[in-house]
């Protein structure tokens, strides 16, 4: 189960960053990925810095909170925000802020809005980020998000495989 190859695109002024990408999983499955702290732990964050703590009051004006941690465990990331809009199974949107790490570390706060949408079996993600305060910011985050949904298509494959052991079992 992986995702397609994915598209990523920036606006006119390459501050807000947008990625498609098609995941082999219904759109329930990728929605839990989202929304369920276990789950979100599994794949967020670049592969050199995964998540080690995500919680969430998934509800509207309920806030998330996630810690990535760098390979050799040297270096943390603070991130968090505010959740705006649910509509289960089909669009997510909140805030997303870095935490300061040192005086002066200003990290503008940007919008996040993933759409899921069935496409057959599978499920595409439309995923909006912005606005950033720098092209190279925008840039940055494609990077570390396209990173992060390829070890999203992982763990859903993954849980695919045991759901259809369980299956098979039966």
């Amino acid at each position: 189960m992986a995702a397609s190859a994915n598209k990523i695109a920036f606006d006119a002024d390459d501050r807000t960053l947008v990625i498609e990408r098609v995941f082999d999983a219904t759109r329930e499955m990728v929605w839990e990925a989202f929304t369920d702290p276990a789950r979100v732990v599994c794949w967020k964050g670049p592969r050199q810095f995964p998540a080690v703590e995500f919680s969430t009051d998934a509800t509207p004006g309920g806030k998330w909170r996630g810690k990535l941690r760098s390979l050799d465990g040297k270096e943390e990331l603070g991130q968090g925000g505010v959740i705006r809009e649910i509509v289960k199974p089909k669009r997510l949107v909140y805030t997303f802020q870095w935490d300061k790490r040192f005086a002066g570390d200003e990290t503008p706060e940007t919008l996040i809005t993933i759409e899921l949408e069935d496409v057959g079996s599978k499920t595409r993600m439309r995923f909006t980020q912005g606005v950033f305060n720098t092209a190279s910011n925008c840039r940055g985050h494609g990077e570390g998000w396209n990173s992060s949904f390829d070890r999203l298509a992982e763990c859903l494959a993954k849980e695919e495989s045991i759901h259809s052991n369980a299956r098979s079992a039966s």
